[in-house]
């Protein structure tokens, strides 16, 4: 409805003219929260087009306008004077289906240049080379490993997106977060190309979907910039209906780009979907059934969710990454908001595999999957253990995997034991064919007597990368528990436990990361005001990071970056997006976080302390 003046002049400029709204002036505001003046908007009012100019939204509330002359006496008797245009309703637009069309030259011309990405790449490692002759194992440890292609040289050879922004815009978010949200979204869309779209979507009390699924073209650019800056911060926290119309834009597409997805940001907590009436928060509520991750066959778009700055809802932005097949990132320091969004659309406008499947196939009769870890990544036994698959999904250029799969290792008679096969299924996400690729055996040969041979250092990294994982969860659990000691204890100890194992105490640097991650998060749960400000986001924003083997994690101030899943399109990304800021801002340089001495573990030469 329409808003006072103070509140009309809150939102700067005029969507039609882009004038300042200066107080004084005749304004009004709609409820999709574009701001115009009274003068811009009150002919198109007049003529009968009851439509924002801007977003197209439907308004049900219309801004009083000068009513035209009233026509003359007739017999006496004048004409009966209409209603005022500021009650007429109109009934609410119910469908989103009028996404521009997508650009079938580009499709075809991603098909016919997409040739030379090469194909998923696939090894597998045995935990030992070899295995006594007449000796039987059990929970024989073998590492699959599976690497994306690289990136194509030209942009017209990738997977062109479809991503709805799904933006908190509730009273908290009032002045500078509003406006480092809107130079990140600013940051999007520049680097979002021709044959991508783009749709914006505000939530408060309400959601309202701010443009519709548009190419980003010089106009489409221009469009979207529009209706960021026109955002206005006021009200409520609705996550709920945010991600329902988000998914309803996504639903109601008439065409679609080969990659699909959503993030969305937000810095409080839902008031109205995931618990009411002081009934507790059942966060999957939030989630429309649309948007639910059912394996790589789905391919539901998967919803990447940012908590913005301390007060945010960790737990309910985690259930709704997790149950959509995202990631959860936690921006502690609001000032790098933009470059985290550099790094999630670094990967997503990289999406090279899609519908990714590894399928594992026992080869000797004796051999049989015990158990497979694959975090966040649905698996399966087959065939009473003589298979396994992992449904992976879609995969960013570069981007790798790995999973541990445990086997039953007979006594054998012959020189070598063939133990699994591995291959890959997957859809070329810029061609769409389908694709099969075969792994190189898993092999350990069988001497008579084993003397002393090393592990292997693939497999030894997995392992204590899994075990940290696990014991990171096991640890967030109890602080959940208000058990913050024994919190504390469990990551103190797995990370001494880390530094004795073979990759640890060889100085590798994914472990040396690990251990800069245990160390900061043993730190944010000891305490349970720490914990309950930022250590328990930094838990779930390291965990998601973990289960799906993705960079997400956070930026700024925490340590806990998870940059081990970087891939060199994220980094240039992410370079670019700190470039930017820099150039734009040279005098607003980010404080570095400087962990206090009493209340974090310091590191010094090589040690924890």
């Amino acid at each position: 409805m329409p808003r006072s003046m103070a509140e009309a002049c809150d939102a700067d400029v005029c969507a039609i003219c882009l004038g300042g709204m200066v107080r004084g002036q005749a304004s009004f505001v709609a409820e999709c929260s574009h701001a115009f003046h009274l003068r811009c908007i009150s002919a198109s009012v007049a003529h009968g087009n009851h439509n924002c100019p801007l977003c197209k939204a439907s308004w049900t509330v219309l801004p009083a306008v000068t009513a035209a002359p009233r026509p003359p006496p007739v017999n006496g008797r004048r004409a009966p004077r209409p209603p005022p245009l500021a009650w007429s309703r109109q009934v609410a637009r119910s469908t989103y289906e009028d996404d521009e069309q997508v650009q079938e030259s580009t499709v075809r011309a991603n098909a016919a240049a997409a040739t030379g990405g090469g194909a998923v790449v696939l090894t597998t490692h045995c935990e030992f080379p070899a295995v006594a002759k007449g000796a039987a194992r059990e929970n024989f440890a073998v590492l699959v490993h599976a690497k994306a292609p690289s990136a194509a040289a030209s942009d017209a050879a990738r997977a062109p997106l479809d991503l709805v922004t799904v933006l908190d815009v509730s009273g908290s978010m009032r002045g500078h977060k509003l406006e480092l949200l809107k130079q990140a979204m600013g940051f999007v869309i520049d680097n979002l190309g021709p044959a991508d779209r783009l749709s914006v979507v505000s939530f408060s009390d309400e959601a309202i979907r701010r443009i519709r699924l548009v190419r980003m073209s010089d106009q489409g650019k221009a469009d979207a910039k529009l209706a960021v800056q026109s955002l206005v911060a006021r009200g409520g926290t609705n996550i709920g209906e945010g991600l329902r119309v988000a998914a309803q834009v996504l639903d109601d597409r008439r065409g679609k780009n080969a990659v699909a997805s959503i993030m969305l940001l937000s810095d409080g907590r839902d008031a109205f979907t995931a618990g009411r009436n002081g009934a507790a928060a059942n966060y999957i509520n939030l989630v429309p059934s649309s948007l639910t991750y059912a394996g790589s066959g789905s391919r539901t778009p998967a919803v990447h969710t940012f908590g913005f700055g301390a007060d945010h809802d960790a737990a309910a932005m985690h259930t709704v990454a997790e149950s959509t097949g995202g990631t959860f990132s936690f921006v502690e320091d609001e000032t790098v908001v933009q470059d985290s969004f550099a790094q999630c659309i670094g990967g997503l406008l990289t999406v090279t595999v899609q519908e990714a499947r590894i399928e594992v196939t026992c080869l000797h009769p004796g051999v049989r999957v015990r158990e497979v870890k694959s975090g966040r990544y649905e698996n399966r036994l087959h065939d009473g253990g003589r298979a396994a698959s992992v449904d992976v999904g879609e995969l960013y250029a570069d981007e790798e995997r790995r999973f541990l799969i445990f086997v039953d290792v007979p006594a054998a008679a012959g020189d070598h034991t063939r133990l699994v096969k591995v291959s890959c299924t997957y859809r070329n996400a810029a061609t769409g064919q389908a694709a099969n690729v075969a792994g190189d055996d898993a092999v350990v040969q069988r001497p008579v007597v084993v003397t002393h041979i090393e592990p292997s250092m693939e497999v030894e990294r997995e392992r204590v990368r899994v075990a940290a994982t696990e014991d990171m969860a096991a640890a967030r659990e109890a602080a959940d528990r208000g058990e913050h000691a024994s919190g504390a204890r469990i990551l103190r100890s797995r990370l001494q436990a880390v530094q004795r194992s073979a990759p640890g105490a060889a100085g590798e640097a994914t472990c040396t990361a690990l251990m800069d991650e245990l160390c900061e998060l043993a730190a944010r749960v000891e305490n349970r005001r720490e914990y309950d400000t930022t250590g328990r986001a930094c838990f779930f924003s390291s965990m998601s990071s973990h289960g799906r083997q993705r960079a997400g994690g956070s930026l700024g101030k925490s340590r806990c970056k998870s940059q081990a899943y970087f891939t060199p399109a994220m980094e240039d990304m992410v370079k670019r997006s700190r470039e930017q800021r820099k150039a734009t801002a040279p005098h607003q340089t980010p404080k570095r976080h400087q962990p206090e001495a009493q209340s974090k573990p310091q590191r010094k030469r090589g040690k924890y302390l």
